[in-house]
């Protein structure tokens, strides 16, 4: 019976032209956001204003207080402490950073304070005469000189930098507000003014503000509404966001246009959300940010635009619909203040980028979250197979995303393979085989019932046949006459298909290539079963096949072949005629994240583009050099699905994920910047006192420490706000550090010395980013540790002279006293050497052992572990430190006494399972550490075991009573270059995980 299933979803993108310009992709590459909220740190979820400070560290404004920010940490000011010198209100509206460093806040309540970074301290200026209007700052903006507009409830400011002195604007005539939301002084000296009476200009060289000429209707609607925002992009254009009409903007000829689609009043007279702010993100691109609506994308030469909104289900979206300021950073990032957070997004990060499933924005994404399947039809639509019987269609002309739902037995089954037949229609491999109707989308399961039990992992059109990939052999089927043939492994013939379980049926030349769980079986052509050529991997040749499971192939323009398997990437270098496929390996040793290739195909530059259970590598083609994509490429997502890839009819790489579509553009160049984010000193502490941030050292400033403590804290971070979890950090202080010393990866990247010797050094700072631009970024500080008084070079030489005169006075008493005492001392020694060689001996006994346990002492046993330290070879040496369980308890339980009798018998049970050799000694209290020397990890977690199992086994039985013992063991392998300490620390830790899983376990250092 047949079952015509319709779609779920056929909704045309909205706005799907606008912006694409010539890449069909656009509606689709959604800008991915990371965002910063209350859980990171802010003071309060509604983010209200953004600057960019002269250091490059970004300053957040919110009602609850202002936040510094460097990519990493987050340094809150607020109001709480009511101290004059704090932020005179949480609330803050509005931020300009200044040249000088500092950084004009605007507040709702507490007027305009200005920070100021040579003392971390907040100047607020006077309210009132001498002062600002009124107490709420809604806008400032630098005029064309050394000053800074001020937009107040109750009229327009002038600051002036240099005298610091605030000066009121008059000349607003009789229809200006003085309730002003926005200011802007153009490129031209005209200063434009927003109120909620519309928007008001005073050219150059005038003193009056008046209505700007402006055309009736729309543009004069938006015009008198209240003015919310005012901004000039690159090209000269004036825009003007209102409360509840939308947006208008000016030609630098002064010709007013409408934003179609957002100016005016909406259908049946309903109000539009407040326009919050614009942001030109990129040429002939216009960002609004709306209060309610999102951020609405326009582009002036096309007239279109479309909708960025929040996604309840995306947390890559906008963090919510209430935007309230846009920023774009010296590094290109766009970002974002809303009600929700902050979020920001990288524009240039476009190697690579993601389709996710989405809810609100169903046309723009995918169904459901694992793309198990793709495929490019004849008409260049792409196909997609995803988990529980959903089928999208990517129709790139069209500009949308539809969505089909297979049914019957296949409603909740993998959809992982397609092939377009000459019936029209497009053949669909799942449990079993379904097909859809190339033209109406109408969908037919269960076709061939013989098959209906078996998961399709992949097909091959041939003409009227079907070549069909199971996890049982190979199914060949006439569509026309609906025979069907099947061939499998037979374990007997050598030459059979290499394993039943086939991933992928490839035609490579005139052969046919399949690809299974145990190599390759190559074919003449679709009709052979039998006698195939298989190609295996041997153990004891390192140019065969590198692994059994293979999972694609790709053949790049040069006519190179390129083999995936879970073994490396694998590229074949010769064959001629029946002679043996040699191949060379690219893998982990080679630059690769993971030696497990999921799927792998070429760009028209004959580079090579691979998915891996952890992401995506490109090899170039001709060095066959490995580089690692990141997020800073666009990488979003952490692992993909095997076999699941295809190259778009536009040329992009397509590749599966767990998560969704990862679309690669392989020609993709950001834009040349001008100058790379800097590796800078954000934070730092010096004996014990935080330096104000003014005087934080740029590169190759000098930091002095006074010689009280000579302690140094330097916080640094790379200043693009980019992939911080990827971009490792170190540091070395030259002249003291040997090495770098790596930051641990997820740590704040911070460089940290206590009681420096005095003398001059150099701290080099060190950041590396991820990715195909991969950098490194280097910044050195000179420092200058200023001696005591007493390493002074002059009181050195005076107390030299000082110290020699009191030796020499005192050899010489001590000479005098010695002839006298020589003959009498020589007497007395020669009586009571016996005495005491025989009292020697029992010292070095008592103090080598433990007077409980009689087993050696803390110190003799640390004596002993250095010394095997000292001799043993990397990963040859194990300590296992001991700690009996719930000792407490048993003290508390049975009494002290008992629990003595515990140690002691437990010692005599751990003798009597170590080996000749092993040393065991008491560390302290109930714990016991054992050396374990010529044993590697594995033998010393085996001998662990063993006196654990004993323990546990043998409970003690005191004065009648049995008492149950068990107890956790860390062991740690010494490694090379390791301190003594060093190697204890980390036993000690995996006692520590051993004790937190649930005790009486042994579990091994990292």
């Amino acid at each position: 019976m047949l079952a015509w299933l319709s779609c779920l979803f056929v909704l045309a993108l909205p706005f799907h032209v606008a912006l694409a310009g010539d890449d069909p992709w656009a509606p689709l590459d959604i800008p991915w956001f990371d965002r910063l909220s209350v859980n990171d740190g802010l003071p309060h979820s509604i983010v209200t204003a953004l600057a960019q400070d002269q250091r490059g560290l970004m300053w957040i404004g919110t009602m609850g207080g202002l936040v510094r920010y460097d990519g990493y940490r987050l340094q809150t000011f607020s109001d709480v402490s009511g101290h004059s010198a704090e932020l005179p209100d949480a609330y803050v509206r509005c931020l300009l950073a200044l040249p000088d460093g500092s950084v004009l806040v605007g507040t709702n309540a507490g007027g305009l304070t200005r920070f100021d970074p040579q003392s971390d301290r907040f100047v607020t200026y006077p309210i009132g005469k001498g002062g600002t209007s009124d107490r709420k700052i809604y806008a400032m903006a630098r005029d064309g000189t050394d000053g800074v507009w001020l937009a107040t409830e109750h009229g327009l400011d002038r600051l002036d930098l240099p005298t610091n002195r605030i000066a009121p604007i008059v000349g607003g005539g009789g229809a200006m507000s003085p309730r002003n939301f926005g200011v802007l002084e153009d490129r031209e000296g005209n200063v434009w003014l927003g109120n909620d009476h519309g928007l008001f200009v005073r050219s150059a060289g005038s003193k009056t503000f008046v209505r700007p000429s402006h055309p009736p209707g729309i543009v004069d609607t938006v015009l008198k509404d209240g003015i919310w925002t005012i901004y000039e992009d690159k090209e000269g254009r004036l825009w003007a966001g209102s409360t509840q009409s939308g947006a208008v903007y000016r030609d630098r000829d002064g010709t007013w246009h409408a934003v179609a689609g957002y100016s005016g009043y909406a259908a049946n007279n309903e109000r539009r959300s407040t326009v919050r702010d614009f942001l030109e993100v990129s040429p002939d691109t216009i960002w609004l940010a709306t209060d309610g609506n999102g951020v609405v994308v326009y582009s002036p030469d096309t007239g279109n635009l479309r909708n960025l909104a929040h996604d309840a289900a995306l947390p890559s979206s906008l963090p919510g619909d209430s935007l309230r300021a846009l920023m774009q950073d010296r590094a290109g990032n766009v970002w974002v203040a809303s009600d929700l957070g902050v979020a920001h997004t990288q524009p240039t990060a476009r190697s690579a980028f993601t389709i996710l499933p989405a809810v609100t924005q169903s046309a723009q994404g995918l169904a459901n979250t694992n793309v198990r399947g793709i495929y490019v039809d004849s008409r260049q639509r792409i196909w997609l197979g995803m988990s529980a019987g959903r089928v999208d269609m990517i129709d790139l002309k069209a500009g949308r995303i539809q969505h089909l739902q297979l049914g019957g037995n296949q409603t909740h089954r993998d959809v992982q393979a397609f092939a377009e037949m000459p019936d029209g229609f497009l053949w669909v491999g799942t449990q079993g085989l379904a097909r859809i109707s190339l033209d109406t989308l109408a969908v037919q399961d269960s076709l061939i019932p013989a098959i209906d039990d078996k998961p399709v992992l992949h097909l091959l059109a041939d003409g009227q046949n079907l070549q069909i990939a199971t996890y049982d052999g190979v199914y060949r089927y006439d569509i026309q006459t609906h025979a069907l043939t099947h061939f499998s492994h037979k374990i007997s013939d050598p030459d059979s298909l290499a394993s039943d379980t086939v991933r992928r049926i490839e035609r490579i030349g005139h052969e046919i290539w399949y690809l299974t769980s145990h190599g390759i079986s190559i074919a003449a052509d679709t009709t052979q079963t039998d006698h195939f050529r298989n190609v295996i991997s041997q153990a004891n040749d390192p140019n065969s096949l590198p692994n059994y499971l293979v999972s694609s192939v790709a053949m790049d323009p040069q006519g190179h072949l390129w083999v995936g398997t879970y073994g490396g990437l694998a590229v074949l270098t010769s064959h001629i005629g029946d002679a043996s496929y040699r191949f060379n390996t690219i893998g982990m040793a080679q630059g690769l994240s993971s030696d497990n290739i999921n799927a792998v195909l070429s760009d028209d530059n004959s580079n090579l583009w691979v998915s891996l259970t952890g992401g995506v590598s490109r090899i170039d083609g001709k060095t066959h050099a490995v580089h690692n994509l990141s997020s800073r490429d666009g990488l979003r997502i952490p692992s993909y699905i095997y076999a699941s890839a295809a190259r778009a009819p536009t040329g992009e790489l397509l590749f599966g994920g767990l998560g969704g579509l990862t679309v690669i553009r392989p020609t993709w160049q950001p834009p040349e910047r001008t100058e790379d984010a800097p590796l800078d000193v954000t934070y730092a502490v010096i004996n014990g006192t935080p330096l104000p941030f003014g005087q934080l050292p740029n590169a190759n400033d000098a930091l002095k420490l006074k010689p009280q403590n000579r302690s140094l804290r330097v916080d640094f971070a790379l200043l693009d706000f980019q992939a911080p979890s990827e971009t490792s950090y170190s540091y070395r202080m030259e002249g003291f550090d040997d090495d770098w010393i790596d930051v641990p990866r997820g740590s704040l990247p911070s460089a940290i010395y206590t009681n420096l010797p005095h003398g001059k050094y150099a701290l080099h700072l060190r950041a590396v980013t991820q990715g195909l631009r991969s950098r490194v970024v280097e910044t050195t500080l000179p420092i200058v540790a200023e001696p005591r008084w007493y390493e002074t070079v002059t009181a050195l030489l005076v107390a030299g002279v000082l110290l020699l005169a009191v030796l020499l006075g005192v050899v010489q008493l001590r000479t005098l006293y010695l002839r006298r005492q020589a003959v009498h001392l020589q007497k007395q020694i020669d009586l009571r050497t016996r005495d005491l060689i025989t009292a020697n001996q029992r010292l070095d006994e008592l103090a080598s052992t433990d007077e409980l346990t009689g087993i050696l002492n803390r110190r003799r046993l640390l004596e002993m572990a250095e010394g095997f330290r000292q001799l043993a070879e990397d990963g040859n040496l194990c300590i296992a430190l001991l700690d009996l369980d719930r000792f407490k308890r048993v003290n508390d339980t049975y009494g002290h006494l008992a629990g003595d009798a515990v140690i002691r018998a437990v010692c005599q049970t751990i003798l009597r399972h170590c080996r000749d050799g092993d040393v065991l000694g008491r560390y302290g209290g109930e714990e016991l550490l054992v050396c374990l020397p010529n044993s590697t990890l594995e033998k010393g977690m085996t001998v662990a075991e063993r006196i654990r199992e004993a323990v546990a086994a043998e409970p003690v039985v005191y004065e009648g009573r049995t008492i149950p013992v068990t107890t956790s063991i860390g062991v740690a392998v010494w490694r090379e270059g390791e301190t003594l300490s060093q190697w204890l620390i980390r036993a000690d830790g995996a006692l520590y995980v051993a004790k937190g899983a649930g005790r009486n376990r042994c579990e091994a250092a990292q």
